[in-house]
């Protein structure tokens, strides 16, 4: 299929390309808006709004102090904060002293820290101050030079209130309080670095699901490239107005920080900051106040707020929403149809990657929906599917295999790991490691990740299908599926199920369940009832984790 049917499916008014992309960055873009319209708002959070205006001015000040700090151009900077304000300013104030932003889930533990830090080879970070002591351990052991602290409340309560409970009360020499720095180089006559668009921007960490995270590196293109196309694709149903958007994923993630954040840049559009993407009551009453537009999600959000009592005692909490998008893993089928039921809002699934810088396919907002696809390429983005064992031969549409991508903002490579990126980029064309398929329109089909297809007697079976008949069982919270080792099979069908509160199912009801929908090898062998699963910092259900525990409980099991 070398031509591209899904273009004659767009929704009227978005373009087939939109090529020549223009010669910008976020930096230079937010100092466009910044003296056009200072007054417009830019980012919303805990009650506090910051406009354009000061976003530009807070930025440079923190550019100011990094320049001033030792911080060079092509520096690696490690951001370890939940989005807030002082998240935005710290990347802005990075890319402005012509640094390189490698974000981090602030969560993470030391072990975790320091493998990013070694794989980046990071020497500066930017560190909330609970989380401070894991930072100063790697200080004191040589691996960082410097670490900026800011303290939750910088940009939400008075600065009379800075010695409230919690503050970092003293730091090792060389550290210091961003908030201060920012006050102390605020009007800074520091000449600021203007990036190039073709420059790396970024460092995302790609692979933790499947294997050892390696290094992404984005460049400053990317996310306007990125940005311009979901742009365009939104604004069929957002139109020109200056929505809310909300931004609730964490920027350490390329959703976040490569799809919602350019969006709201290039409509001049205010960002609603939630710190904790699990706290739903905060998300519920943060889209409530500020009227959000665009909510952006992940599978396992919209089945918490599906089953949240606040939102079943006001069901018009989220009335306010117009668009809504999942991505970053499948979205079960029922749990599409108990949110729309119970909100009477349409979520669209997406499909990007971090490789991709997002991107690739997005479901038509106006137009036809076909259950089980992620939509179709979106503009200037091309995908083909081909031979899933010889990555060559290009597959008919209808027939499974390798889906392959091509697009303008796609990732320079993985940092110094050559051999990686020659194995997944070849001729322009990015491997995704994804199976699925398209349909005669150009609709794109997930079907499972290349290494998670199980193999039960040499019959292929892909964990998504099954998740999605376990996840239809009315007693079913979620549910992850993978291959475990089996002494007959060679390879078996195990499922972990959590069951939502109150309800009770025992493996042979689940089993029978299954039979009606699958063929007698997909039906999961082995069910394992537990409390949680565990997750990425997205709400990914990580199977690789889960077959992990298994092999090492069967291993300590085992008397020989």
């Amino acid at each position: 299929m070398t031509e591209m049917p899904w273009l004659s499916h767009y929704d009227k008014g978005v373009p087939h390309t939109l090529k020549p992309y223009p010669s910008i960055t976020l930096p230079g873009l937010l100092r466009k808006i910044a003296r056009e319209h200072p007054e417009y708002p830019a980012l919303l959070f805990m009650g506090n709004s910051i406009s354009y205006g000061e976003l530009e001015r807070e930025s440079d000040a923190f550019a100011a102090a990094l320049l001033a700090s030792g911080v060079r151009k092509g520096d690696r900077v490690t951001v370890l904060l939940p989005n807030s304000p002082q998240m935005i300013i710290a990347e802005f104030g990075i890319w402005k002293a012509g640094g390189i932003v490698v974000p981090l889930n602030p969560l993470y533990t030391e072990h975790e820290i320091e493998r990013a830090i070694d794989e980046s080879e990071a020497a500066v970070a930017i560190v909330l101050a609970p989380f401070y002591e894991k930072l100063s351990h790697l200080r004191r052991r040589g691996l960082l030079d410097m670490v900026a602290v800011s303290e939750l409340w910088d940009y939400m309560i008075a600065e009379s209130e800075a010695s409230a409970p919690g503050a970092v009360q003293s730091l090792l020499s060389g550290d210091f309080a961003m908030r201060s720095m920012i006050e102390q180089y605020r009007g800074s006559a520091e000449q600021l670095v203007e990036p190039l668009p073709e420059e790396p921007a970024l460092f995302l960490f790609s692979g933790g699901t499947t294997g050892k995270p390696k290094c992404v590196v984005g460049r400053h293109e990317a996310s306007i490239m990125t940005g311009m196309q979901l742009n365009a694709w939104c604004s069929v149903v957002l139109g020109q107005e200056r929505s809310v958007i909300m931004l609730n994923l964490p920027l350490s993630h390329v959703y976040a920080q490569v799809a919602v954040m350019p969006v709201a840049f290039l409509r001049s559009a205010p960002l609603a900051l939630v710190p904790d993407p699990r706290d739903v009551e905060m998300l519920i009453s943060t889209i409530k106040r500020f009227r959000v537009a665009l909510l952006p999600g992940v599978p396992t959000l919209f089945s918490a707020l599906a089953s949240h009592p606040l939102l079943k005692k006001e069901p018009h909490a989220l009335d306010s929403l117009k668009l809504i998008i999942s991505a970053a893993a499948p979205l079960h089928l029922d749990t599409r149809s108990r949110f729309e039921a119970l909100t009477g809002a349409t979520i669209i699934e997406a499909y990007g990657l971090t490789e991709t810088m997002v991107s690739p396919a997005c479901m038509p907002l106006l137009g036809v929906k076909k259950p089980g696809s992620v939509g179709m390429p979106v503009p200037d983005v091309e995908v083909r599917i081909v031979d899933a064992d010889t990555g060559e031969d290009e597959l008919p549409s209808g027939e499974v295999g390798e889906v392959i991508i091509r697009s303008p903002q796609c990732m320079s490579g993985f940092w110094s790991e050559p051999e990686e990126t020659e194995a997944i980029l070849r001729d322009g064309w990015l491997y995704s490691g994804d199976l699925g398929y398209l349909d005669s329109d150009g609709y794109l089909y997930i079907v499972d990740r290349k290494k998670d297809v199980i193999k039960p007697g040499g019959f292929q079976v892909w964990p998504r299908e099954v998740e999605e008949v376990i996840a239809a069982h009315p007693a079913v919270l979620e549910t992850g599926v993978a291959g475990v080792p089996d002494d007959y099979q060679g390879e078996a069908v195990k499922a972990w199920v959590v069951l939502r509160n109150g309800e009770t199912l025992d493996a042979a009801d689940l089993k029978s369940w299954c039979r009606k929908e699958l063929v007698a090898y997909k039906v999961p062998k082995q069910i394992e009832f537990r409390d949680s699963l565990p997750k990425s910092a997205v709400g990914k259900v990580l199977r690789r984790v889960l077959a992990g525990e298994h092999r090492t409980e069967r291993e300590s099991n085992d008397p020989r």
